[in-house]
């Protein structure tokens, strides 16, 4: 049975036959996902609207491989693209969201390292993210850029710590006749702050299906303040040195950059 790599760089995973995937991390800051997965996956599963990995078994390092490893079920979907982010999708992965942060978070993992502090304050990246936004001043009206940010800092997160995903991007998000079919890679999940989930907003999801997502997912500004510095945060980092000659990929992120600069804008003149 010869292994096919459907995913990953910070973990690969490799589809056996059709019922089964093995997930090896690639370096030692994904390792402690493989028992935090493991631990919890089982227990948030029955409280989710779609599919979500079923762990069955683990392997411990050897063969010169370094890590521990796990092994799920196969998850059918294909990942979401931004053609299929249509509004029932968008509805979907908000209620999806809202099912998760309604799980009991007693004993779960808090956020920090193991969750690339996903699910802590977006100030964590404060100084990474202050130099991108001068590195990209070209690209970028460093002042909006910096206004975005502060208020992101500005809103702390007081309320109870819930369950958050930690990723839900294109690629975790698996479509099957138009609908979400799972929601796979939960190794930057935890419990803390969800703000960071509702980065979907800009990153997948566009006009009606972005006003649908907002409308059902709900939060209050201070949570959207705070997705807003998310998404820069990552659209920033994620810039190509060479932006200008990679056309492609460079108009994604800055696409996404220029949305929640935007989203930022209408939210100040909304609250006057």
């Amino acid at each position: 049975m010869r292994p096919v790599e459907v995913d990953g760089w910070d973990n690969r995973t490799y589809r056996l036959g059709d019922q089964l995937t093995v997930r090896l991390p690639t370096a030692n800051g994904y390792v402690p996902a493989v028992d935090k997965e493991n631990r919890w996956l089982p227990v948030l599963a029955p409280h989710l609207p779609v599919p979500i990995p079923v762990p069955v078994a683990s392997g411990r390092p050897a063969e010169g491989y370094p890590f521990p490893w796990s092994i799920r079920r196969w998850l059918d979907g294909q990942p979401a693209t931004r053609a299929s982010a249509n509004p029932g999708l968008a509805s979907s992965v908000a209620d999806f969201l809202l099912a998760l942060q309604r799980v009991d978070a007693t004993g779960g993992p808090v956020a920090g390292a193991h969750s690339f502090f996903r699910g802590c304050s977006p100030a964590h990246y404060d100084e990474e993210t202050r130099a991108a936004i001068a590195a990209h001043a070209d690209l970028v009206d460093t002042g909006d850029a910096e206004a975005v940010w502060d208020a992101a800092l500005d809103s702390e997160y007081d309320g109870r710590p819930t369950w958050f995903h930690g990723d839900i991007a294109s690629g975790n998000l698996l479509v099957r006749d138009g609908g979400l079919a799972a929601v796979i890679d939960f190794g930057t999940s935890g419990v803390g702050d969800p703000a960071c989930d509702l980065v979907v907003s800009w990153t997948l999801f566009a006009d009606e299906s972005r006003r649908t997502f907002r409308a059902a997912v709900g939060q209050d500004e201070r949570t959207w303040a705070r997705a807003r510095g998310w998404a820069l945060w990552k659209a920033l980092i994620s810039l190509p040195p060479d932006v200008g000659t990679t056309r492609h990929r460079g108009s994604a992120e800055l696409k996404v950059i220029n949305d929640v600069i935007d989203d930022h804008q209408l939210a100040r003149r909304r609250a006057g």
